[in-house]
């Protein structure tokens, strides 16, 4: 692997797989589940999931990709030749198309406010606005074309000066500007109602359907389950601990959850908004809190541009994985590898970018397209890519292997490593299939 196409430092590393996990995962689709789902029951059950699953699972993609090397499907391929265990890559090159399909119109929402944060987005009955920009076949598509070509051209730079590069300035500076959006939040009236809708647990509130949802919002916020974390591990020095990487991310990534929710639910309360409001719940939500505060226009510009980066950080660990998985370290086919397949996700997104317009009356199992793509990848592609990847990494992989990378760089001894393994081995697989079953059962 060439030198240039690895991380210069465990920050770059770090800062990359925050943004994979955060961007869209965190601040527009976790408010929006956690408020159609139980609120404060729903935020614990994800961080039991987080910690517990998520995590775990984490560590396994980067335990699989450091140790070989090697790009998602190369990785599997190194580890089992000519064995089905490939397919684990395969499918999560697969869903990684469907998600950045579906993950890129969202995309191309965020680019549609940006613009218009500046230009006419002030004294608008936000939700009705955001239900006609939406339902405008060429916007979106024009708007989604417009996100796709900026995350290739990322993409086509390489991992030292595209990916890493990026998120090394945008990841820190949207953590400062959601601060200031939570302070203000916070201190609008009736604001503690929204508050204790996020924290107070109401356990009652919770049904199946919320349970499968905390699982896969996990997944999909830590992006494991689709082998991008295989990917990204693959880039970096045997040196670098990854279970403090792991740990790191995790913790980056409830913090951001937090922060969200506590940006998003005092004002929905304090506003009379209501918490189930959907996707459009963070397009409606922020811009009215922001007209409330002085030089509003502005920090609603700044947020939506940044909030616009953390979206293409998770955008390139997408479209990365689809790109490494085609160039399998040939860096003179990147650019032309990632055009192709950003041209291949925007005709696969564009039953999703038209299905709140044209194809509105659209609907498969009582779902528009759009909602079907997201529960196909989130509640049962990393659902089963998780469970494989467990079963790979512990029956698989031989155990002196994945001892040697869990300690590589790390302070972390036996203990640990055996408490993760049994958890990865025999505790994980179980939780996941019994949710997968409850799942069958509800649908």
């Amino acid at each position: 692997m060439s030198k240039g196409n690895q991380w210069s430092s465990r920050l770059g590393f770090i800062l990359a797989s925050a943004g994979a996990a955060i961007g869209l995962g965190a601040i527009w689709k976790f408010p929006y589940v956690t408020g159609t789902s139980g609120g404060g029951a729903f935020f614990a059950l994800f961080i039991l999931f987080t910690i517990f699953i998520g995590l775990p699972l984490l560590l396994a993609e980067f335990i699989i990709g450091r140790h070989t090397g090697k790009e998602a499907i190369s990785a599997y391929k190194a580890i089992a030749p000519k064995s089905a265990w490939v397919w684990i890559g395969r499918l999560g090159v697969l869903s990684c198309v469907v998600l950045l399909s579906f993950y890129s119109v969202v995309g191309g929402w965020v680019i549609l406010y940006t613009i218009m944060s500046v230009t006419m987005l002030s004294g608008k009955e936000y939700g009705a606005l955001f239900n006609a920009v939406i339902s405008q076949p060429y916007v979106v598509l024009g708007a989604q074309a417009l996100f796709l070509l900026i995350t290739v051209f990322v993409i086509s730079k390489g991992v030292q000066k595209g990916i890493e590069r990026a998120n090394k300035y945008m990841m820190p500076l949207l953590f400062i500007c959601f601060i200031i959006i939570v302070v203000r939040s916070l201190t609008l009236d009736g604001a503690m109602d929204g508050v204790k809708f996020f924290l107070k647990p109401d356990f009652s509130a919770i049904t199946g359907s919320s349970v499968l949802y905390a699982l896969g919002q996990s997944f999909f916020s830590l992006c494991v389950g689709l082998s991008c974390m295989v990917t990204y591990s693959s880039y970096l020095g045997k040196k670098v601990s990854l279970t403090r990487s792991a740990g790191t991310i995790a913790i980056l990534n409830l913090f951001v959850s937090l922060l969200a929710g506590l940006a998003i639910f005092p004002a929905v309360f304090s506003f009379g908004l209501k918490p189930t409001e959907g996707p459009g719940l963070l397009f409606v939500v922020l811009p009215t809190v922001f007209e409330k505060m002085p030089f509003g226009t502005v920090f609603l510009a700044l947020f939506l541009i940044l909030f616009l980066f953390a979206t293409l950080t998770s955008a390139f660990s997408l479209l990365e994985i689809i790109v490494a998985a085609l160039t399998k370290d040939d860096q003179t086919k990147r650019t032309r590898y990632a055009s192709l397949s950003g041209i291949l996700v925007f005709v696969v997104g564009i039953p999703s970018a038209l299905s709140f317009g044209v194809l509105k009356h659209v609907s498969l199992f009582g779902r528009s397209i759009f909602d079907v793509a997201d529960f196909f990848v989130s509640n049962l592609m990393l659902p089963l890519g998780s469970l494989a990847i467990a079963i790979f990494v512990t029956f698989k992989m031989k155990k002196e292997a994945v001892y040697e990378e869990f300690i590589s760089g790390s302070t972390k001894g036996v203990k640990l490593f055996n408490a993760w393994f049994f958890l990865v081995k025999y505790v994980l697989p179980i939780i996941i299939i019994a949710v997968l079953l409850s799942l069958l059962v509800a649908y």
